[in-house]
């Protein structure tokens, strides 16, 4: 699962809500070992993504760089490229 989530800072357009709240997603479900939890936890995981995407965020437009920001189609075809690299076709 941890795969999917994927590098947020320093890109060009920046991060977008749903990115973030996507990352914060897997990385719930990865911590709690749910896909998809149950009715009595629902809550308290939805709270928990709401929570992670908060701080996240936080972080994301604190953070400070001189790099140049990073193309995202750059960074996906170098991520493809490694995944066939690795995995062939």
């Amino acid at each position: 699962m941890c795969r999917n989530i994927k590098m947020l800072f320093n890109f060009d357009p920046p991060v977008t809500a749903e990115e973030v709240r996507a990352a914060s997603l897997q990385y719930v479900r990865k911590v709690s070992g749910f896909n998809k939890p149950s009715k009595a936890n629902e809550a308290a995981f939805a709270e928990a993504v709401d929570e992670v995407a908060a701080a996240s965020m936080h972080l994301l437009n604190r953070l400070e760089t001189t790099a140049p920001p990073r193309n995202r189609e750059e960074e996906a075809a170098k991520a493809r490229a490694r995944g066939l690299a690795r995995f062939g076709d």
